[in-house]
């Protein structure tokens, strides 16, 4: 059985922490893609062949264009446990975003109600009463700017998410006119554009209490040396 690569960042007999590359589906979906579900799967067989059904508990999710660090479970306790935490929002998960243009805040907490828009595969802010809304918290940082001749300011954002919604950094940035740089959903600019071009949004840090030991434990990933992430050194 040929294995795919995969960059583990942790792992012990609870969990296991992985980075998701962009472009792959965090789970199975319509295009029967490889996903990170079923390539941790075959990593795990490729150690233990004995087992050839171990258990991973998919504890959340990242948008298919999107990379960075994952965590599973190994086994139900820490599923059930792990999940508690996402659900009482004790789990940190922090992004990397460049947008086009420049946040008028340093700092802000940003709070909408999003829809999910099934039909089209996107979510739109609206008002609280609108059915099917659900309240979307997210906080940012600016860390740097820079001024490219292309596409105008580029700001780099330290994003940390409150709740997790479908494309909430997405559109919660977009709808306050910082869309992020390659998205061809949210952003008019790459809309536009006839090529494909990978969205600057990464999930950079994770941290967790360890479901069994309740250690706290954060992990990293390194950033892309693409553009536009090349532009901010200082994150590489």
């Amino acid at each position: 059985m040929a294995v795919m690569e995969i960059k583990i960042l942790f792992e012990d007999r609870y969990v296991i922490l992985a980075e998701k590359p962009p472009k792959t589906p965090a789970q199975s979906d319509k295009t029967k893609d490889k996903d990170m579900v079923n390539i941790v799967e075959n990593y795990l067989i490729s150690k233990n062949p004995s087992n050839n059904k171990p258990y991973i508990g998919l504890v959340h999710r990242l948008d298919r264009p999107v990379g960075g660090v994952m965590i599973f479970a190994k086994n139900k306790f820490a599923n059930r446990e792990l999940s508690e935490q996402v659900r009482l929002k004790q789990m940190k998960k922090e992004y990397y975003a460049i947008v086009c243009g420049k946040p008028k805040k340093n700092e802000e907490m940003v709070e909408d109600y999003l829809k999910k828009l099934k039909t089209i595969n996107m979510s739109k802010v609206v008002a609280e009463n609108v059915k099917g809304s659900k309240k979307s918290t997210l906080k940012y940082k600016v860390i740097d700017t820079v001024e490219t001749d292309e596409y105008g300011v580029l700001s780099l954002l330290n994003v940390e998410l409150m709740t997790g919604r479908h494309h909430q950094i997405r559109v919660q940035l977009s709808n306050r006119g910082l869309p992020l740089w390659g998205d061809n959903k949210y952003n008019k600019i790459f809309v536009k554009k006839k090529e494909w071009t990978q969205i600057a949004l990464c999930a950079y840090k994770l941290s967790f209490n360890h479901p069994k030991s309740e250690e706290k434990i954060t992990v990293e990933t390194k950033m892309s040396n693409q553009y536009p992430f090349n532009l901010f050194k200082h994150i590489l």
